[in-house]
């Protein structure tokens, strides 16, 4: 029997009737709709690197016809002029939607970017968590507010901006994709959301079980498909979105915020870092150390927040390097949708390529392999896999320097407070950062005293639904995600004065 047929057969009958679609088209005013040229793309298996789906590639042109469609909608649906409650109930209806296909949502989404099913379960439960929360935000919002001067009426109202543009990642397709539309749609926007050409299918199967039950207006969401430098580059250039929203690399981050600039659109930007983690002598060795691999493992290391450097106190450095380089090597690499499986493939061979390079110019830059890496072998899997890694040496290597996006940590040891805290956030990234100690108070210095969007204490790569997240410096910029702070993103303000 051959791998695909043992992994399709793993599937439901409903995923698999999605996936057997001879092209998945975009979805574009409540239509599914083709390039105009034709043209499409192959979606791969990255466990497997069997081909799952063709995909139509939008153009320049395919796309601003889209952003027509979501600017006529938000005018003439009646979707940004509904009120809050009734937009509420219909975010609410979505998230029970997504709810009742919940294991199909986290097949898709396992198969297309490599995550391991129960992770990708996980993410699915986020995103309906979203939808819910703010369903529920958007109803507590005083859309009106009253402000008290001398000698005048004054009052702030807050209403939809209008078509807002997203372009994910293929990190997280499903869960970014769902941080993006549900602030945004509570507010009564509607959207353009460009996945990435890695991993757009769990998109898509949200567009078809929306458009099945006639859950929204049509042309209220949009989902064009193709490659970054065409599609991608044609949602950040056009300058009929009223709002932007872009996950991913710094690079390309800087392109979409100077195109963004150019039309004078307000641009938010969640993009890579290089986190730290600040281990304390008085951990529990065995605890922190299982806890931190068990980060830099989760999705092969493809996360922007995780913790990359592991700066450990002199005194347990030996013993706690040993503790990880334990924990590291029993860590079970395999098919994701296997039960047995601790950590998944790349999403890539482009990238186990970069992941792999980076170990090679690390060990030039004179860092030591501590726990070697490299290609992993998955008996019947021709998927994109590598074995964690850890690195060890001098902070101004290359490898400490710069995101890799893959299992790799990079270590070293410092003195005491001032020095962790110092090297901490001797970076160019601002993400997340955390602190590891028995002792409370230090680590509450200590997370305020990180240069970053985010500290956290005693665990790594916590997102919260009401807590802003998002990043500073090289790790983004114009706001955080899953907080009201993200909803009043979507809300254009107008302040209205009368003199007395």
């Amino acid at each position: 029997m051959s791998t695909t047929i043992q992994r399709q057969a793993s599937l439901s009958k409903d995923v698999q009737r999605f996936l057997d679609a001879p092209l998945h088209r975009a979805y574009v005013g409540g239509r599914w709709v083709e390039a105009a040229d034709g043209a499409t793309f192959e979606v791969r298996d990255p466990g497997s690197s069997d081909k799952i789906a063709t995909v139509t590639s939008l153009k320049e042109a395919d796309v601003n016809k889209a952003v027509d469609v979501a600017v006529e909608a938000f005018h003439r649906s009646g979707w940004s002029k509904m009120p809050v409650n009734e937009r509420a109930a219909v975010l609410h209806r979505i998230a029970d939607t997504v709810e009742a296909k919940l294991s199909q949502f986290a097949q898709i989404e396992s198969l297309d970017c490599g995550k391991i099913y129960a992770q990708a379960v996980a993410d699915v439960q986020n995103v309906i968590d979203t939808f819910r929360y703010f369903a529920d935000l958007a109803q507590t919002v005083n859309y009106r507010s009253v402000i008290a001067v001398k000698h005048h009426e004054a009052w702030v109202a807050r209403h939809p901006w209008g078509a807002c543009g997203f372009i994910i990642p293929w990190n997280f397709p499903f869960l970014l994709a769902g941080w993006g539309l549900a602030p945004a749609l509570a507010a009564g926007n509607t959207c353009v959301l460009k996945p990435a050409e890695d991993t757009p299918l769990s998109a898509l199967y949200l567009c078809h079980v929306i458009h099945e039950q006639g859950l929204l207006p049509a042309g209220v969401l949009n989902v064009v498909t193709g490659l970054g430098e065409t599609a991608g580059a044609a949602v950040s250039r056009n300058p009929k979105f009223k709002r932007m929203s872009f996950t991913g690399s710094p690079e390309i981050g800087r392109l979409v915020a100077e195109a963004c600039g150019r039309n004078l659109i307000p641009v938010k930007c969640e993009l890579g870092g290089k986190g730290a983690a600040v281990v304390f002598n008085d951990v529990d060795i065995a605890e922190a150390s299982k806890k931190l691999v068990q980060a830099i493992t989760f999705h092969a290391g493809q996360v922007c927040c995780d913790a990359t450097r592991w700066l450990i106190q002199k005194d347990i450095y030996g013993e706690f390097v040993d503790a990880c380089v334990s924990q590291m090597s029993a860590v079970q690499v395999g098919y994701p949708m296997d039960e047995e499986t601790q950590m998944g493939p790349l999403v890539s061979e482009k990238q186990r390529s970069r992941v792999l390079s980076y170990l090679k110019k690390g060990v030039a830059g004179g860092a030591d392999l501590v726990l070697e890496g490299g290609v992993a072998e998955v008996p019947g899997r021709n998927g994109y896999y590598v074995k964690p890694a850890l690195m060890a040496g001098s902070l101004d290597n290359v490898a400490a320097r710069e995101e890799i996006f893959g299992p790799v940590a990079y270590l070293a040891p410092f003195t005491n407070e001032d020095e962790g805290i110092r090297l901490a956030n001797d970076t160019d990234y601002g993400l997340g950062n955390s602190v590891w100690s028995s002792d409370l108070a230090r680590c509450s210095r200590v997370a305020e005293a990180f240069e970053s969007g985010n500290g956290w204490i005693n665990a790594h790569n916590v997102v919260v639904h009401g807590v802003p997240y998002g990043g500073i410096g090289k790790s983004g910029m114009g706001g955080g995600v899953v907080s009201p702070e993200t909803l009043n993103d979507y809300l254009r303000p107008i302040s209205v004065v009368r003199p007395l």
